[in-house]
């Protein structure tokens, strides 16, 4: 079976969503949307999507500041298209350099929006197809959600195994406690128990328990990250 690419739109006008929806759904797309800010960058912390549609001048946080987020606070690679009237070369620049891989200069045709989604989805398809992330004997498999040490398959549960891919994208930098519970629950929603920790010691318990040296490390009152044991 074909598999469905999911497109976030984050936009304030409910016309413009509504259009989107009604012209991209009949064509087998699946799309979600949000209408500030910061509940788009919620909806990216918690969700994966194939391409975001970004509207600039955006209530709570505007587009450039959020896709800059996403790319540095969050470390996601998706696929940006923003939407705006401001249509100068500055304009254009500033969009580019916070992150965003396309632009569209509103009013626009549905027909183009879509040649650009996929154009898009072409470009990035490598990403998200069986794309591995290795780390010394470490393998991990976004789209097939599988994890492997020395070729031994990991019995990882969905947020150990979000955890972990978390820190292998993030791979040699540290991750703080704060940006790794906000990745993987999302600002709005981050548990008010140790879930964190729970949740570490079932990661380290297939990832690190079974080998000679661990991989996923604690930096006491600094955050965690993955090292390479044969580099260590």
């Amino acid at each position: 079976m074909k598999r469905m690419h999911k497109i976030l739109i984050i936009e304030d006008n409910p016309d413009i969503v509504a259009n989107i929806y009604a012209f991209f759904e009949p064509k087998g797309y699946e799309l979600d949307n949000a209408h500030n800010g910061p509940s788009g960058l919620s909806l990216l912390a918690k969700n994966h999507y194939d391409v975001v549609l970004l509207d600039v001048m955006l209530p709570g946080m505007n587009g450039t500041d959020l896709c800059r987020n996403l790319r540095q606070k969050l470390h996601l690679k998706t696929p940006v298209l923003m939407l705006t009237a401001r249509d100068t070369i500055s304009d254009k620049v500033t969009g580019f350099d916070s992150g965003a891989d396309d632009y569209l200069v509103k009013p626009f045709s549905l027909v183009e929006l879509e040649v650009r989604v996929k154009a898009l989805l072409r470009r990035h398809q490598d990403e998200y197809f069986d794309q591995d992330i290795t780390i010394g004997p470490l393998t991990l498999n976004i789209e097939k959600h599988t994890a492997y040490r020395d070729n031994t398959l990991l019995k990882l549960t969905p947020t150990a195994f979000k955890i972990l891919k978390i820190l292998m994208q993030s791979y040699p930098n540290l991750v703080s406690k704060q940006e790794l519970e906000q990745r993987v629950w999302g600002e709005d929603d981050i548990p008010n128990s140790d879930a964190l920790r729970t949740h570490l010691h079932s990661l380290r318990a297939q990832v690190d328990k079974p080998f000679d040296h661990p991989m996923v490390i604690t930096v006491p009152a600094v955050g965690y990250q993955i090292v390479d044991p044969v580099h260590q």
